[in-house]
């Protein structure tokens, strides 16, 4: 078993490496430099909202963001620069299985950063192909990054019963993520038997975020509620319940920049103390 394996500090991640999903968020029908430009401005404010949040809340040792390259390369290298917790996506957007955005040269762009998380997303069918994922993993482990996992299951519903067979066929496969980055689920001992299965053996420090699936805030704040307090949960990776409204608002001239980025950083931090809360 690899040393140093896992992640056992509370982890909230705001995601916003969405790339096909930020054309359909803004209904561009065509994208050239100006969408492109305003989807960059608007990962800018998602940026700016995080560090909000830092400053006046999560703590920085716990909070991360995580982006793509191909829209975030100056928020990388400031974020970086800054020391805070950076997670970068991998995989090719929009695509079924798992396809690298840039291919063989995967290994460079990650080096081009040195991000504290390499991620990958994943929509599940068993008997996949997972040899580029296998290379990732890999490569995560010998190169000192911790490798982040998001496991969609489609078009079951997420529960430990189907959740399970998954885990242990992509780690027959090889693959040893850090981290879990699983849907929510409304019980507890779902939670409770998927930790069992990813920290067992010799990873006993491997955990489990809960992602948001752009679901309603009431959803999401559930899956949080059931989740927390159990060992092996440590956080959460929530996105566009967090910041797809302030954004939408903000494009249609309902608020302004700086009423954006409150509203987006105090979406964060409301499921931050959510999820800290003992009740």
């Amino acid at each position: 078993m690899i040393s140093n394996f896992g992640y056992n500090n509370n982890l909230f991640i705001l995601p916003f490496d969405h790339r096909s999903s930020f054309v359909k968020l803004f209904g561009f029908t065509n994208l050239g430099f100006e969408e492109k430009n305003y989807i960059k401005s608007a990962k800018q404010l998602i940026y700016e909202a995080f560090k909000k949040a830092v400053t006046q809340d999560i703590p920085k040792d716990q909070a991360a963001i995580l982006i793509d390259e191909e829209y975030g390369d100056e928020i990388l290298k400031d974020a970086i620069n800054q020391g805070f917790i950076t997670a970068l996506t991998t995989e090719k957007s929009g695509q079924e299985g798992f396809n690298f955005e840039y291919g063989e040269e995967f290994a460079q762009h990650i080096e081009k950063y040195r991000p504290t998380f390499v991620k990958a997303l994943i929509r599940y069918q068993p008997h996949s192909n997972w040899t580029n994922l296998k290379l990732l993993s890999d490569h995560c482990h010998m190169h000192g990054y911790k490798f982040l996992l998001e496991m969609l299951m489609e078009p079951n519903v997420p529960n430990a019963q189907n959740i399970l067979p998954a885990i242990i066929d992509l780690r027959d496969n090889g693959l040893e993520p850090d981290v879990w980055k699983l849907e929510g689920m409304e019980n507890k001992n779902d939670y409770k038997l998927i930790v069992a299965k990813i920290q067992e053996e010799e990873r006993q420090n491997v955990g489990l975020v809960i992602l948001g699936s752009g679901e309603s805030k009431e959803k999401v704040e559930q899956w949080i509620i059931t989740g927390r307090n159990i060992k092996g949960v440590i956080g959460f990776a929530v996105g566009r319940t967090v910041f797809s409204r302030p954004l939408i608002d903000y494009k249609d001239g309902k608020v302004s920049k700086e009423k954006a980025i409150e509203d987006i950083s105090s979406n964060f931090q409301n499921l931050y103390k959510l999820f800290i809360s003992q009740n």
